[in-house]
């Protein structure tokens, strides 16, 4: 078995649900007391949320670099970065360890292949519904179109992550308004809702809604079993 790298909490909240994920699948494929080989380097999410919102990446991404290293540096076969957003500087990242990074909008585009799906519709923070980095590389690099909501309601959205999710509060009124917006976003076309924050799993999930849902969160966490399992079984 490969021990998995985790460059983890941001937040804590779903990086707690990587771990939950991960070993659950392990043990799910091998049975017994087996549970996952982790290194795991979880940061203080507070510094690298006020870069994120002035806007100072190259920042979150050297300290984000110096804590990948200290996974590499753990044992890890390979890293994932436990959150959709940070995945603005995923290259730098990978350019600056010598493991592989599973990089989380690969896994996720190819559920949505195989699922035979082209059109999607994309939540998670403002920052992975209107920039580039994420949308751009499921377009381009796997020909899958992408859906967002109006600005509003990306606002809405993006909130209730920061204020509410990534301090553990599940709140109905926000749950009842992601609801609506992932109708909305059904009603314009979209096949499937990513939920492409790692939190969102947290307050919708696939009982709350007939639209499917891809859960980045656990796809990325299975990505991870599969890659760590290859020829163990």
């Amino acid at each position: 078995m490969k021990t998995i790298g985790l460059l983890a909490g941001m937040s804590w909240e779903s990086s707690l649900s990587y771990y939950r994920v991960i070993n659950q699948g392990v043990n799910t494929a091998l049975g017994g007391l087996h549970s996952a080989k982790i290194a795991m380097v979880s940061v203080d999410f507070q510094p690298i949320e006020q870069l994120q919102h002035s806007g100072e990446w190259q920042k979150t991404a050297e300290l984000l670099i110096t804590s990948a290293k200290q996974v590499q540096a753990a044992g890890a076969d390979f890293l994932l970065i436990c959150t959709n957003t940070m995945h603005k500087v995923a290259a730098e990242i990978e350019n600056a360890i010598d493991i592989p990074l599973l990089h989380i909008a690969d896994a996720t585009a190819e559920v949505i292949i195989k699922k035979s799906l082209t059109t999607v519709g994309l939540l998670g923070t403002a920052f992975t519904m209107e920039q580039g980095f994420y949308k751009n590389r499921l377009t381009e690099k796997f020909g899958i179109k992408v859906i967002t909501p109006n600005e509003q309601d990306r606002m809405i959205v993006h909130d209730v992550i920061y204020q509410e999710l990534c301090l553990g509060k599940v709140n109905l009124t926000s749950k009842n308004e992601y609801l609506r917006i992932i109708q909305t976003m059904a009603d314009q076309g979209a096949q499937a809702v990513i939920l492409g924050c790692t939190e969102i799993g947290m307050l919708v999930e696939q009982a709350d809604t007939r639209v499917t849902l891809l859960d980045t969160t656990t796809i990325h966490g299975q990505k991870a079993i599969e890659f760590a399992l290859k020829d163990e079984q």
